[in-house]
């Protein structure tokens, strides 16, 4: 199985504060794979180092053990194959909302004309509904407006993998929303590829192609990836009356509640080393899930059961 973007064996620690201590392990031997073109969200409790991951994948960090690629190189730095939204606008506060955009589109295409920036700037900033704001500035905006507009810059220079970082996190649920059936849109006329993390269960359903589920840290690892198999375009309104909606959901919320905690037991009661990395000098990737009917109604009961 070929994936565009992947690490092989990522891991993360940080020094001991103590003289001959143990480093604190984040996460160790991550495999994750990502196909071209695939929307994939990241879930998990914090502490397991999923924005680590992401700023891995950003070229911001550098990972301890490992290595991560987009497509076949090698990724050790930022650079404009990828582009970064994070939770926090990020925008230049001295910048209206068209010329911020313009700066990155120069920084992408340095032999176009001002004209051509700019043309090429508006179009994006009218794709996420700013036709009207162009010339405000970051402190003239709402933070829904914000985030819109650096979603709009992402989007504009092309680049090949667009990373986020719980970009919709600061939101209201209704401007939430809205901005995700935007981003939604947009994705749908590309052929970019999205690593989002996120801690909206409902979020990633509706954006993802497949969801990544991270144990809890220390020593945190990709335990399996889930596959929403739910037809597009979907539609917050009517997605959940999808019949595989409520399995997937109550999946994904079984491992946050039970089971994510008892892997990371498991994995600490036992020599993490040996949990398998590749078979017959092939990496092992986290299992794809399909979750079915069936175990929705299993895990529902389950649920009602301990509360």
């Amino acid at each position: 199985m070929e994936y565009y973007v992947r690490t092989e064996l990522l891991g993360k620690a940080f020094p001991s504060e103590k003289k001959g201590g143990d480093d604190y392990v984040v996460f160790e031997d991550l495999n994750v794979g990502i196909r071209k073109g695939e929307f994939v969200t990241c879930i998990g409790h914090s502490g397991c180092g999923k924005s680590t991951v992401l700023n891995v994948f950003a070229g911001l960090e550098k990972a301890t053990a490992g290595a991560s690629f987009l497509g076949n190189r090698v990724i050790e730095s930022p650079g404009l194959d990828r582009a970064v939204v994070f939770q926090n606008h990020s925008l230049l506060p001295w910048r209206s909302a068209l010329k911020n955009v313009e700066f990155a589109v120069k920084a992408r295409w340095p032999q176009w004309s001002a004209a051509e920036v700019e043309t090429h700037s508006r179009k994006f900033l009218s794709l996420v509904g700013l036709d009207k704001s162009v010339d405000r500035k970051p402190y003239q905006l709402s933070g829904g407006m914000r985030q819109r507009v650096g979603i709009a810059r992402a989007f504009a220079i092309k680049s090949e993998l667009l990373l986020m970082d719980e970009p919709f996190g600061a939101l209201d649920a209704l401007t939430r929303g809205v901005i995700q059936d935007e981003l939604v849109r947009i994705w749908s006329h590309t052929d970019q590829t999205v690593f989002m993390i996120t801690h909206d269960v409902d979020e990633a359903i509706l954006l993802s192609d497949r969801i990544l589920l991270m144990t809890n840290g220390p020593r945190a690892r990709v335990a399996e990836a889930v596959v929403v198999d739910l037809p597009r375009p979907r539609n917050r309104a009517t997605i959940i009356h999808e019949p595989k909606y409520y399995a997937t959901r109550n999946h994904l919320v079984d491992f946050l509640v039970r089971r994510s905690q008892e892997l990371s037991d498991d994995q600490a009661g036992s020599d993490a080393r040996t949990v398998p990395t590749s078979v017959d000098g092939e990496l092992v990737y986290p299992p794809e899930i399909i979750p079915g009917e069936s175990e929705s109604a299993n895990l529902t009961a389950a649920m009602a059961a301990q509360c």
